[in-house]
């Protein structure tokens, strides 16, 4: 049967044939470099493919779906939120992986191909009466609906709620937050988001005014589009190799506190040593510095070296680190010898990775943007 392309089957078909061939190359990429989050993402893809697949070939004028596959399974909606929610963890702790106990997340998706598949096998004519006489008349195709809801929602409330632990997380482990991709993050929980509350608008419109086929394809029309955005954006994002946040499982009733905390003779100790390396050594001129290799330096361990920061200078690690960026930064301003060089230049040269990153950092030490405090400060002289 030929492919008709038409107004309203083309724009699908490229983004089916888009999600393909982007899912290859995530996947080629995840076996290169053993990277879990590059197969999760090139499984959404396909899973978003075959989203749009039906109104693809529907408005092409290929009946297959309907004339020898009825009732056989058509898509992965019921592993959509599942998929999306492991590939925010696995983008978060790159030492994440797959194992028995994430069958969990697949168990709707096999119920609903086990159920269809076991219908479809019966032949045609079986199928036709099942679906006349149990699946629309027991309000079967309204349960599967609200199944997929219900899921949509859940795994969506986690990811929320994974990504705000996350963001909590961060600026305790790097001194440049805009390393460990804030945006891509969010940007990717919107997506999710929209493309989930757009599909189901369209079905509760579909359901009040039954809709026709060639009026009932904006969501899917969408989707064709996000394709596009997830496929160019998604690959452009890298995974930080030493990316370990495993977030802590919910305290049900207030426990004891089992550590104590540093004697204070023991915390005037670490604080006078790490401010003799942070002078001397100035680690922080490292854009890519952390809790763990800062650690490491030091010669002892993460747990420590956060309690000394947080009880000797009240301040997670991200704001103690950027307090010597951002005095580095006032004195390479001060210095006529660094008049030639842009803002930007100078926070570069004092640690920061980008210019977000260095005017967000310096606003929130000291209430000014660069710009500002340099106006101010040689209004002064």
């Amino acid at each position: 049967m030929a492919f008709d392309f038409n107004l309203y089957s083309t724009p699908l078909l490229f983004g089916f044939v888009q999600a393909w061939v982007y899912a290859v190359l995530f996947w080629l990429r995840a076996w290169r470099h053993e990277r879990l989050s590059d197969g999760l993402f090139g499984a959404l893809l396909v899973v978003f493919a075959f989203e749009i697949w039906e109104y693809m070939l529907g408005f092409a004028g290929v009946e297959v779906l309907w004339t020898e596959l009825e009732f056989f399974p058509r898509n992965f909606t019921f592993l959509l939120p599942a998929i999306s929610w492991l590939y925010l963890k696995s983008q978060f702790n790159s030492e994440f992986r797959l194992g028995k106990q994430h069958w969990i997340h697949a168990l709707p998706f096999l119920l609903y191909v086990v159920y269809h598949v076991a219908v479809f096998v019966q032949g045609a004519e079986f199928v036709e009466w099942w679906k006349e006489n149990v699946h629309f008349a027991w309000h079967l195709d309204y349960a599967e609906l609200l199944l997929s809801l219900g899921l949509h929602i859940g795994y969506f409330y986690n990811a929320i709620r994974l990504y705000q632990q996350y963001r909590t997380w961060a600026p305790t482990q790097f001194s440049n937050e805009s390393s460990v991709s804030f945006g891509w993050f969010r940007t990717f929980l919107i997506c999710f988001f929209a493309s989930s509350v757009l599909g189901w608008g369209m079905t509760l419109v579909d359901l009040w005014l039954d809709l026709d086929f060639w009026h009932d394809w904006w969501d899917e029309l969408f989707n064709s589009g996000l394709i596009y955005y997830l496929c160019i954006a998604g690959y452009a994002q890298t995974q930080l190799p030493h990316l370990r946040f495993e977030p802590a499982p919910p305290v049900v009733t207030p426990q004891p506190e089992t550590e104590e905390k540093l004697p204070t003779e023991e915390l005037e100790r670490w604080r006078q040593h790490i401010e003799r390396v942070m002078k001397e050594e100035q680690p922080w001129l490292d854009p890519e510095l952390s809790l763990p290799e800062l650690a490491r330096q030091l010669h002892t361990n993460v747990s420590l070296l956060s309690a000394v920061i947080n009880g000797a200078f009240g301040k997670n690690f991200n704001d103690y680190i950027n307090s010597y960026r951002v005095e580095a930064v006032k004195d390479m301003l001060r210095d006529p010898g660094s008049g030639h060089l842009s803002l930007v230049g100078v926070g570069l040269g004092c640690g920061f990775n980008s210019k977000s990153t260095f005017n967000r950092a310096f606003r929130k030490a000291t209430g000014v943007s660069p710009s500002e405090w340099k106006q101010r400060e040689f209004s002064q002289s």
